[in-house]
């Protein structure tokens, strides 16, 4: 990810010319990949349009970008470091989220987090989340990665609530990891669906715990205002909430019934 503070990085989004390179292929919300300001920065961004948002039956129409801002803020309240500069702004196609890109131009596959391969084959380590076959009949598995940095992912989604932490929506960024796509998050029905589910019921991390205090004294401090635009006043309760019983409970949710818990597709 470039350098710079997360504001200074907010405004070079708000502020610099988005142009279009290219939809991204398979997004479902008309997602475009934009160079910001001068193409010499060799700064992209990902600007998802209000406009072009899928209906959902599940989330009010429009709301998508808002989440998308508001998961970010969360993210660095927390001082999480998941989700990268987000902002809203009109673009391309009216208004909608810009986000900094996180990847690489060049064509290069990065070790993946989340994997889908032989039950033979799970590196050392790796913690399996599904089990199921091949389009073949054979047996394979889902497996995540067991770094620290991918757990602070787990975290996070527990307090965001997020619906859809598909294995493809993580992100290694240099010594990091990213998380990508919350607009169908901080919901207020427990929605958490997830394909990093490899350290349920386990005891949260020290350096987690201390991010979820830090969240909880930043909503007791100003940041429900920062979120009262982008937010129901109940889906910034339940966020809170959410956040109380992480503290409280200390631990990795687990599973729910009468809601699927891995997203579709998993990666």
């Amino acid at each position: 990810m470039p350098t710079g503070t997360g504001a200074d990085l907010e405004e070079v989004l708000t502020r610099g010319e988005l142009t279009p390179l290219g939809r991204i292929s398979g997004s479902s919300n008309g997602a475009l990949l934009c160079q910001v300001g001068d193409p010499a920065d060799g700064l992209l961004a990902i600007h998802k349009p209000q406009a072009t948002e899928r209906r959902l039956w599940d989330y009010p129409d429009g709301t998508l970008v808002e989440r998308e801002r508001a998961a970010y803020l969360v993210s660095e309240a927390g001082g999480f470091g998941v989700v990268p500069p987000t902002v809203l702004r009109s673009g391309p196609l009216g208004r909608g989220s810009v986000q900094l890109w996180v990847g690489d131009t060049a064509g290069l596959e990065p070790d993946p987090l989340v994997d889908v391969l032989d039950p033979a084959e799970v590196p050392d380590g790796w913690l399996v989340v599904l089990e199921g076959e091949s389009t073949y009949g054979e047996p394979v598995v889902v497996a995540h990665s067991p770094e620290p940095v991918l757990r602070t992912v787990a975290v996070l989604d527990a307090a965001l609530n997020n619906s859809d932490r598909k294995g493809s929506h993580v992100l290694r960024d240099g010594d990091v990891v990213r998380g990508c796509d919350h607009g169908v998050s901080l919901s207020v029905e427990p929605k958490l669906r997830t394909v990093l589910w490899g350290w349920a019921g386990d005891e949260l991390p020290e350096a987690d715990l201390e991010r979820l205090d830090r969240l909880d004294a930043a909503l007791a401090d100003g940041l429900t205002d920062d979120l009262a635009p982008l937010l129901t006043v109940d889906e910034v309760g339940a966020l809170r909430h959410r956040v109380t019983m992480l503290l409280r409970r200390r631990t990795h949710p687990r599973p729910r019934g009468g809601w699927p818990a891995i997203p579709w597709p998993a990666l």
